[in-house]
């Protein structure tokens, strides 16, 4: 329903509920005059006091609102007030000086009472920290061969560099150990944490095995993992585990990346690309996408 319409109904309510909200021929007489010591209260004076703004003024109507409430005062038939479009009866005395809409300052408590709640949501809290992201292999080294015939290298370092993306725009601090098709040893990849005294490496991988039916992923500490290398490695695993992949869990390996590197560090294993299914997933930017966003999330938990 457009506004104009939504007024025209709120107008034609008014006029029956100002009817509903008079006192019958038993009743006794109120005075209809409010007593000279009322107080009173300008409609943007008004809007100051219950936290609103005023949005629209007409001649037969005025409109306050924030982000929460509407509060439409008819100065029509008497005068009417609805709040969030239901009416406020016994609104008083709603009266126009010099062209200002004016009413009694007693109204404030029981339109106060009537408004929603405004619910304000906290700006995200930006992190800190330094996270090493390592894509796997590279170069001429490229790992695993998918069964649909692309190399591993390529899949890792699409993921990697989405992450790295990901965790920038959380505020994290963020190192790759390559960012593009060319070899880095081993020894270089632990080296770069070191000597960045990362707070977190994360590597980065896709998995094969003989048997093409194997499927899932797996993240990976050392054999003799600190508490940091296991808390960051479930986060990771409980993050990944809405990508839609079977879960092999947190496990334990010698990977040099994970033995070198003297703080926190993780090897995450994507999925299988000897695994039709898996594999091709892995080749399409969307999935390397959700993976990424696994992978980040389970990041920024752990900083968390």
């Amino acid at each position: 329903m457009g506004n104009r319409k939504k007024l025209l109904v709120l107008a034609a309510s008014a006029a029956m509920v100002i009817v509903g909200c008079q006192q019958t021929a038993d009743s006794p007489v109120v005075e209809k005059q409010p007593p000279a010591t009322e107080q009173i209260i300008g409609v943007y004076d008004l809007a100051r006091a219950l936290g609103l703004r005023v949005s629209e003024s007409k001649p037969t109507h005025v409109t306050l609102k924030n982000s929460a409430n509407t509060v439409t005062i008819f100065t029509i038939s008497g005068g009417q007030i609805y709040v969030n479009s239901k009416s406020i009866c016994g609104a008083g005395r709603i009266e126009k000086r010099a062209g200002h809409i004016y009413l009694s300052k007693s109204l404030i408590p029981r339109l106060r009472s009537a408004l929603r709640i405004v619910t304000t949501r906290p700006k995200p809290r930006r992190m800190s920290g330094t996270v090493v992201i390592d894509p796997g292999h590279g170069g001429k080294d490229p790992g695993a061969r998918s069964v649909l015939g692309f190399y591993e290298k390529t899949v890792n370092l699409s993921v990697a560099l989405e992450v790295a993306r990901l965790l920038e725009q959380k505020g994290l601090r963020v190192r790759m150990t390559r960012t593009d098709d060319y070899f880095v040893e081993l020894e270089d990849r632990a080296a770069i944490a070191n000597d960045l005294n990362a707070d977190l490496f994360v590597s980065i991988h896709a998995d094969s095995f003989p048997k093409s039916s194997r499927r899932g992923y797996t993240i990976y500490v050392a054999r003799v993992a600190s508490s940091s290398s296991r808390r960051a490695a479930y986060a990771i695993s409980r993050s990944m585990g809405g990508t839609g992949l079977n879960s092999f869990g947190v496990q334990t390996a010698g990977y040099h990346v994970l033995t070198g590197t003297r703080g926190p560090a993780v090897l995450v294993e994507l999925g299988y690309l000897s695994n039709r299914t898996e594999a091709a997933l892995l080749r399409t930017t969307s999935f390397q996408d959700r993976l990424a966003q696994a992978v980040a999330d389970g990041i920024c938990d752990y900083f968390n």
